[in-house]
């Protein structure tokens, strides 16, 4: 867990430090995740880092069933469930219209989360909101590839270098590769692993062999 937790704690302070500096423009300029504008987006990240607050507040299912790999399959990115994930971060960022309310309330959304992780033992199991049944560490690796993945997007949009931390980075290759290392002959960094991983790079033929080989596959993610 506390490997885990530090990543989290990291990545989510490196974006609310950026999210500190933002004027009110730069919550309108376009994203790559459309029709997202930036505001939309960080409202997306905001309710993802916040969600096991929630979550830990439920009763604990009596084991888990699926792992931080296995939450990212198709059907988290059924075209009704995206309506539903874009519908909702739009209306999430209308309620904060202000920079200074989005970098507030990002803040809080990650520390309350961060506090309640902090009581529980990190075998408590959890439930998503689509009704998996998963170990809290492995939710909270979840949460590292989300804010992880989100950062380089909300990075590509202010026309930033991404601010991602080795801690964070590290965790979300290990949950995109389920542990397996990338072939040294592809030459990725971290940054090109995760965009790669989900879509935001294309492979190439002789990549795609060459993750096959190596015993990865390409994971169903989308937001």
């Amino acid at each position: 867990m506390e490997p885990v937790r530090a990543a989290f704690r990291d990545e989510c302070e490196r974006l609310e430090r950026v999210l500190h500096g933002l004027d009110e423009a730069a919550l309108d300029r376009p994203t790559p995740c459309p029709p997202w504008r930036v505001r939309d987006l960080l409202a997306h990240v905001r309710t993802g880092a916040g969600r096991l607050a929630g979550m830990l507040a439920e009763p604990a299912p009596p084991r888990a069933e699926v792992t931080a790999a296995g939450y990212f399959d198709a059907a988290k990115f059924a075209p009704a469930v995206d309506r539903d994930r874009i519908d909702g971060a739009r209306a999430a960022a209308g309620e904060l219209p202000g920079a200074a309310d989005v970098a507030r309330e990002f803040g809080r959304a990650w520390r309350t989360t961060d506090a309640a992780v902090a009581a529980e033992p990190p075998h408590r199991v959890v439930r998503t909101r689509h009704g998996d049944a998963m170990a809290l560490t492995e939710f909270l690796r979840t949460r590292v590839v989300e804010i992880a993945v989100h950062g380089l997007d909300l990075a590509d949009a202010l026309d930033r270098r991404p601010w991602t931390a080795p801690t964070a980075a590290a965790v979300a290759v290990d949950v995109l590769t389920a542990g397996r290392p990338v072939p040294d002959r592809l030459g990725w960094d971290a940054f090109t692993v995760l965009r790669k991983a989900t879509g935001r790079l294309p492979l190439t033929d002789a990549e795609r062999a060459a993750l096959a080989a190596a015993g990865i596959r390409r994971l169903a993610f989308g937001g």
